[in-house]
């Protein structure tokens, strides 16, 4: 009996040990990160099991230590730019293109109970509007991708809805590209209630 409860527990620590190993190579992979760990997904449909990796990487940590061995650390979370298709201008209605990318999200957090690891959806805006109605807009379409994600299942207790109007450029080179209007979904870093507005 003891040889197999070791073995299986040498099973999964390998298991443990391949994800780890996954994980280190699946963002080597990624479409394109930016610097400050935005991976943008272009027109790709992402893995489910890529998203929880990218937003949750310390789950390794945790399973790692729960098997009696020590982590060493792994990557910060990443944010995931979805730009499948742009918002038409002035609109947040989602585009059929970013619903699918939204599918394989919920598909990744629908099982994740809320908890204090928040996933935070950022609705984006260009700037060719003033700042104020940028900002409400912003806010709009990340409501829309929140109750887009809770409609698929998500636990709405997981989901922070955050609107940065036109504050975080993605093309800060052409401030009115469609590219700007866009989601991002990241893990909830607290962001000081003064620079957005959240719900």
């Amino acid at each position: 009996m003891k040889s197999t409860t070791q073995a299986a527990r040498r099973r999964r620590t390998a298991q443990i040990l391949e994800s780890a190993a996954l994980l280190a190579c699946c963002f080597l992979a990624a479409p394109s990160a930016r610097a400050d760990d935005t991976v943008d997904l272009g027109a790709t449909v992402p893995d489910a099991e890529k998203i929880k990796q990218g937003l949750f990487p310390d789950d390794e940590c945790k399973q790692l230590k729960e098997a009696g061995f020590k982590c060493m650390g792994f990557k910060p979370p990443v944010r995931f730019s979805l730009p499948a298709v742009s918002f038409k201008l002035g609109s947040a209605e989602l585009p059929d293109e970013l619903k699918h990318q939204l599918d394989a999200f919920a598909k990744a957090l629908r099982d994740r109970p809320a908890s204090d690891d928040k996933v935070r959806v950022e609705g984006h805006a260009d700037a060719s509007g003033d700042a104020s109605a940028n900002k409400d807009l912003s806010l709009r379409r990340a409501e829309n991708a929140r109750e887009y994600l809770i409609h698929q299942g998500v636990n709405a207790d997981l989901l922070v809805a955050i609107g940065l109007g036109a504050k975080d450029l993605k093309d800060p080179s052409n401030p009115t590209a469609a590219e700007n209007r866009r989601v991002v979904i990241g893990r909830d870093q607290a962001a000081p209630a003064s620079s957005a507005d959240s719900h």
